[in-house]
This record gives C-alpha cells, sequence and structure tokens, in this order.
C-alpha cells in the first residue's frame, strides 16, 4: 500500500464520484487521477526519479492537491512547503532537501525569477508554474495549464515500495528553524488508516478543511477523505468564517477539522444563521482546546461529535478523545489511538503511574524516520524502543495519565515555569482565564526575576468584555494556588502564531 492507492483505489471504486471541491469548481476522482497522471508524466520526463526531492509551494488549491498526487506517482517525495513562507526560507529549505523540481505560482515567480530560483537553489532542475505565464522561456520552466492540456494521462509505471520517504514535512515548531520530519509510506498509511477508524470515516462523508496541506493536520484530512472515497471540500483559510459556514451548509458537510483558534473564533460567532444540521463531527488538534470551549462546543453543536486530538509532526497523531469523554474527562488528551502504545517516563528513564508527570513517549508504525540531514537532533527525539530493533519517539511534551488510561497535557518540557521553587504548568493557569466569558485566547509565559526566578505574566485575548489586569489577576486568586497567580495580565489585539495555529510564545515578552 502507498499513499498515493488512496486516490488511485477510489478513483477504479467510484470514477465519476466528486472527490475534490474547491470555491465553485468540482473535480471527480478519474478527473484528479488523470491530472496527476499528466503531471507525474512530466515530471518524469524533467528528470525526477525515484528518491528525489520535490518542493510543492502554493496555497490550498487543485494544483496542490494534484501536486502531491503527482509526486507520488513519479515515485519521488513530496516536501509541502507553506505559501506564506518567504523566499528566503523557501530557498533555504530546497537547499536543505536538494529539491530537483518545485511547483509554484506566478507570484512567487513574479517576486524572483525562475532563473533566479535554480540560481540560488543549485539542485533545482525544473519548474512548474501553476496559474498564468511562468515568465520565462527556459527549457526546463513548464505551464501547468500547458502540463494539463497535452500531458500523457496514463498512469505512470511504478517503481516504489512501501519503505520509500513519501514526504518530508518540515515542523512548523514555535521556536527554532523548521526540521525535516522524514515520512515513509508505510508511516503515513498507517497513521492514516487509524485516523479513519477512530473518526469513523466513510464514503458518505464530505469533510470541510481550512487548514493548510503543508500541515501535518490539513494533509491527513485530505487522506483520510480519499482513503474511503469521500468528498473533500478544501477552503484557502479561515480569514473569512462566515464564507467557510456558508460552504458548510451549503456542501451539507459532515466534518470540520479546526484548531483552538478556529473554534474561537466560532464561538464568538451567531451560529443559528446557518444550517449545520449535517455535521456529524468537529475535530481539534494542534494545540490543548481549552476546557472551556470544549463544554461551549459541546453545547454549541449538539449534535456533531467532537474529537480532541494529541499530536506531533514526529508521528503524526498520539491520541484521541472520544466524543463521549469530553464532558466526562475533562482537560484530557484522550487515549492512544488504535495500533500504538503511549506511556509516560521519568528524566531518568522510569515509566511513571497514573498522577505522575512525565514525557510522553510514543511507540507504534507511525513514528517516523527522524530528521532528514540531523542525525544529532534524530538520536535525542528518536531512541531505542522496549524490544530489539525498534525506535520510539520521545515527543518533548509532559503528560500525566489516570487510572484508567487516560492522558492529560500538562506543558511542553520547555515550557514549564519555576517561580517560588513551584513548578508551574502554563495551560493549568490558561484554563483558569478561560473561564472568564469573553476570553477567546491566552498564552502563559515565564518572566525572569532576580529574587524568585520567574514571575508569571499572561496575555490576553478579550476584545470588547471591558475585562481589565487587576479583574483576571483577582480570578486567578480566587480559583489558583497563590504561586500561580500571574503577576502581570497584557491584553493583545491578536497573537504570533505559526502555520499551524499554534502561539509563538518565544516572541511573547
Amino acid at each position: 500500500m502507498l499513499v498515493q492507492d488512496y486516490l488511485e483505489n477510489s478513483a477504479a471504486r467510484h470514477p465519476e464520484k466528486v472527490a475534490l471541491v474547491c470555491g465553485e469548481q468540482r473535480f471527480t476522482y478519474s478527473q484528479l487521477d488523470a491530472m496527476a497522471n499528466r503531471l507525474a508524466n512530466s515530471l518524469r520526463m524533467d528528470g525526477v526519479r525515484r528518491g528525489s526531492f520535490v518542493g510543492i509551494h502554493l496555497h490550498n488549491s487543485l494544483e496542490a492537491v494534484v501536486s502531491i498526487f503527482a509526486v507520488l506517482k513519479a515515485d519521488a517525495t513530496f516536501v509541502v512547503i507553506n505559501r506564506n513562507m518567504k523566499t528566503e526560507k523557501l530557498t533555504s529549505i530546497l537547499n536543505n532537501c536538494d529539491a530537483v523540481a518545485l511547483l509554484t505560482d506566478q507570484r512567487v515567480l513574479g517576486q524572483v525569477t525562475a532563473e533566479g530560483l535554480m540560481e540560488k537553489v543549485g539542485s533545482l532542475k525544473s519548474i512548474v508554474c501553476c496559474g498564468g505565464s511562468a515568465g520565462s522561456k527556459a527549457e526546463n520552466v513548464r505551464v501547468y495549464a500547458d502540463v494539463q492540456s497535452i500531458g500523457d494521462a496514463r498512469r505512470p509505471v511504478r517503481k516504489g515500495i512501501d519503505l520509500d520517504l513519501a514526504c518530508l514535512i518540515y515542523t512548523s515548531g514555535t521556536t527554532g528553524e523548521p526540521k525535516g520530519v522524514m515520512c515513509g509510506h508505510s508511516n503515513i498509511v498507517f497513521v492514516n488508516d487509524s485516523i479513519v477508524s477512530y473518526l469513523k470515516h466513510r464514503q458518505t462523508d464530505v469533510v470541510l478543511s481550512v487548514l493548510p496541506l503543508a500541515f501535518s493536520y490539513g494533509l491527513y484530512q485530505m487522506l483520510a477523505t480519499f482513503a474511503v472515497g469521500g468528498t473533500f471540500v478544501l477552503e484557502a483559510s479561515f480569514a473569512f468564517p462566515t464564507v467557510v459556514l456558508e460552504r458548510m451548509a451549503k456542501e451539507r458537510v459532515t466534518g470540520f477539522a479546526g484548531v483552538p483558534t478556529i473554534f474561537s473564533l466560532l464561538l464568538g460567532m451567531d451560529l443559528v444563521a446557518y444550517d449545520l444540521t449535517s455535521l456529524r463531527y468537529l475535530s481539534s488538534a494542534a494545540a490543548a482546546l481549552p476546557e472551556e470551549h470544549a463544554k461551549r462546543l459541546r453545547q454549541s453543536f449538539a449534535n456533531a461529535e467532537l474529537v480532541i486530538m494529541h499530536g506531533l509532526t514526529e508521528v503524526a497523531r498520539t491520541m484521541y478523545l472520544p466524543s463521549d469523554q469530553v464532558l466526562a474527562r475533562p482537560g484530557s488528551s484522550g487515549i492512544a489511538i488504535p495500533g500504538t502504545e503511549l506511556w509516560i517516563e521519568s528524566e531518568g528513564g522510569e515509566r511513571l503511574g497514573a498522577g505522575e508527570i512525565g514525557e510522553l513517549v510514543v511507540r507504534g508504525r507511525h513514528v517516523m524516520r527522524g530528521y532528514w540531514k540531523d542525525t544529532a537532533l534524530s538520536a535525542q527525539r528518536f531512541r531505542p524502543g522496549p524490544f530489539a530493533g525498534e525506535q520510539v519517539c520521545y515527543s518533548g511534551d509532559l503528560f500525566r495519565v489516570d487510572e484508567a488510561g487516560y492522558f492529560y497535557f500538562v506543558a511542553r518540557k520547555d515550557d514549564i515555569i519555576k517561580s517560588r521553587g513551584e513548578k508551574v504548568a502554563p495551560r493549568e493557569v490558561e484554563n483558569a482565564i478561560y473561564s472568564l466569558k469573553g476570553v477567546q485566547e491566552a498564552a502563559v509565559i515565564g518572566v525572569p526575576d532576580p529574587m524568585l526566578g520567574q514571575v508569571i505574566k499572561a496575555f490576553v485575548l478579550a476584545p470588547g468584555t471591558g475585562l481589565t489586569s487587576a479583574s483576571v489577576i483577582a480570578h486567578c486568586k480566587a480559583n489558583l494556588e497563590d504561586y500561580m497567580v500571574p503577576r502581570a495580565v497584557e491584553f493583545v489585539n491578536e497573537f504570533p502564531k505559526t502555520e499551524s495555529g499554534k502561539i509563538q510564545k518565544n516572541k511573547l515578552r
């Protein structure tokens, strides 16, 4: 089983079924498969081979979806790079993975010519421009529309096996430079099938995603939908929430994938104006969903299941919380996804029991291959497992587990605040702040203090509420231990975030 089989198998079973909706455009499985074949054959003609890396630098679009499957059909490895990434970082990633081809758009090629890109990235041999003219007459520059009008739609002969790399996903990370996580076909197929299982995906599903395909959460929403022959509704972003809600109602969407930031915005809207009765599930990942928001989502979408998930790029998913446990186990991130094993470990390597806090360790076939060209960092994150010949992933996340086996996120190891000799998990303070009416987002950090080591500072987004620093601090005093109460509160109009929606706490001061 290879990743492209999700498209090819559904094209064989349901050739005329709508697979993808982009804006007002609709494409069947047979159309998508043929488009991917044409592009794959063109890439092969330009020298893309098994083991080659191909960059995809496009907004959520038909061309982005086709490009992912075309690269796989060419037996190569795709590298989806967030379209908002600037040229300097784009070229850095392309150089890091020795990309031989790039699929991008006219806007990028208007800022830096195809020839200029090839000069900056020595390994780059061909470029495909998606949308408009490439603005270059170079022999190794193609126009996507031309490829689709004259290309060979026959399926390329397959040479790859499931041990081959399917993609490099560069982690968004809240600190440091992006790292390329090596994802094999077997890794992706395993975790995708697990997601299909616990989200109960079915052929009749219509799944809408506003998440970038460069982000593993968005990528797996697409793959899971195609795996069962469902319909995938791809939006460019959540920049215009009313447009997205109208699309959900029009397409009778059954599944919606979001991040806490998106759900915070939804909860501030008048949802009565939209017919969302077709929704079967909502899923939340990327960052911890505040307990208060989880309660309100269950109330606002009473007929839909809410599935909370935890994951990291290095394994895609670790756990999920079934909808019937969201209110019963507030704050829990859930249980291990099917086919995997999780445990909590102390700094000394000892497995910890219920109620104890330690680092989450992940075991399963979804543990990726490591970081591209970084053996030292790979050795820190991916270590030998309990049985010979395997590796497990040390997540860098602190968790505790209850007697029933449900896990609770505490903090990133690097986020723990040490104040007055006590360790403070930012999420506990943030949850207390979220219980204040009207708080959309909150983030808590430690600020250096010569006497206490660190003091707690809270950043709050709560437009139009009338909240003050004094009222937030008073609320925290009434609900938290003294050492957990923020010393200062700053109100913000927006938070710095990664492309996956995580608040970048390293940029808060």
